[in-house]
């Protein structure tokens, strides 16, 4: 209970790597009613491996949590808590008890025709963002979802939200972000009509389901892209389309390659690979660093001409500076965004989209990103576990302040939302995390 008396917000996880689906779902279930009795949001995610048997799944988890609220996707692979079972039979659920919370769920048909001309105060409606609209988690079909269209528009509408809350409402702070959308594609399916979304007792294999959080709940979000710049940091004097031609009126090879040849030679070596570009989020800065930019694949090089193609609209005057990634610089940058969340008190409860090609695919041990969100809340050891030394941490003995487990759930998905300053994109090798707090708890 609250000081003032009010039932406090509570989330319990389950995981279950049982390879039959009933059996599975049965298990992730026992685990969050151990804790939890009434539940007002669930969410659900399967792996490929019981995408047959979504519709039995769906029917068990509404019959043993009875949510008020359930959503959830098919994903090539599941985590929950440290453990992140890749490519094998998973089953992931995360449930929360939130008084005071309102949870409005919807479908991409809800709301209409997204376009970019369609009116903000229309989608923000329809799409549940209310005055004390403080986040949102999408879940999206890859073969039929417009993302690069429905993202935007979602994001515009959030802020004409937050300029049209009424005089006497409450609302967030001018200065404060704003209430962040987080998410991921699903994963589980190579062509159309091979994915699930779940939304209560609804089962479909297109378009898109949300969920809009409002009321008392702090929604912070960590979009962790892994990159790091090299080069210097150049405006855009030539493009079209996805297209540069010339950065600082040099053809746009050529400043690559003399980017290229300021790295010591391990750093060349990753560049054989992937080279990344960074487009700045905001231009009115004087000095750029992590998270000042949008990280995009450079998929062209034209020899003759010396331009390059990005996987991004750019345009003449935006500010980029090259990115390149490892699993190092990856580790680093999810350590140091954990780290700045550290400072604050322990989330209640965390949903983690990571991408696909994250996992052993980039580290060299498992659990790379379930087992960092996990440690980055653990309590500072006691004077004694500290004399002890020599203790491994395993998942075991992931606990968090208050001797329980942060409950976690989550996907490997095929493209992560977040966002990055105001405005929220589709990701590829990112881990994109929600993180609910009570509203009042952090400082």
């Amino acid at each position: 209970m609250t000081e003032a008396g009010q039932e406090s917000m509570k989330f319990a996880a389950g995981l279950s790597g049982h390879a039959q689906a009933v059996r599975a779902a049965e298990h992730a279930c026992e685990r969050v009613k151990a804790e939890l009795e009434r539940i007002d949001f669930a969410a659900v995610f399967i792996s490929v491996h019981h995408v047959d048997s979504a519709q039995a799944v769906s029917a068990i988890v509404r019959r043993r949590l009875s949510p008020r609220c359930l959503v959830g996707v098919s994903a090539e692979s599941v985590l929950g808590g440290e453990v992140e079972l890749e490519q094998t039979p998973g089953i992931s659920v995360l449930a929360a008890r939130m008084p005071g919370v309102g949870i409005r769920p919807f479908r991409l048909e809800e709301l209409g025709r997204v376009t970019p001309e369609a009116a903000p105060e229309t989608l923000a409606e329809r799409s549940g963002m209310n005055a004390a609209f403080r986040g949102m988690m999408l879940l999206a079909d890859p073969f039929s979802v417009p993302v690069n269209t429905l993202l935007p528009s979602l994001s515009k509408a959030r802020g004409w939200m937050r300029g049209a809350a009424g005089a006497g409402e409450r609302r967030t702070p001018e200065s404060s972000p704003l209430p962040p959308i987080l998410g991921g594609m699903a994963s589980a399916a190579s062509k159309p009509g091979g994915n699930v979304l779940f939304m209560n007792d609804q089962l479909m294999r297109s378009g898109a389901v949300g969920v809009s959080f409002s009321g008392r709940v702090r929604i912070d979000s960590l979009v962790s892209q892994g990159c790091r710049p090299f080069g210097p940091v150049v405006v855009i004097t030539g493009a079209k389309g996805q297209i540069i031609t010339t950065l600082g009126r040099r053809k746009a090879l050529d400043v690559l390659r003399d980017a290229i040849e300021g790295l010591d030679e391990p750093s060349r070596e990753l560049l054989k690979r992937n080279i990344f570009m960074g487009r700045a989020v905001s231009e009115y800065k004087d000095r750029f660093g992590r998270g000042d930019f949008l990280v995009r694949g450079v998929v062209g090089v034209d020899q003759e001409s010396g331009a390059l193609a990005v996987a991004d609209m750019v345009r003449v005057g935006q500010t980029v500076q090259f990115h390149l990634r490892d699993a190092a610089t990856a580790d680093d940058d999810l350590g140091l965004l954990l780290d700045g969340q550290k400072m604050h008190e322990p989330p209640a409860g965390a949903l983690l989209f990571t991408c696909n090609g994250r996992g052993c695919r980039l580290f060299d041990d498992p659990n790379h990103d379930a087992l960092a969100l996990t440690r980055a809340f653990l309590p500072d050891p006691t004077a004694e576990e500290r004399a002890k030394g020599g203790q491994p941490l395993g998942p075991s003995s992931a606990r968090v302040r208050g001797g329980e487990a942060l409950p976690i759930a989550g996907f490997f998905a095929a493209g992560e939302i977040g966002p990055v300053g105001d405005e929220v994109f589709l990701h590829g090798h990112t881990a994109s995390v929600m993180l609910f707090r009570e509203e009042g708890t952090r400082h």
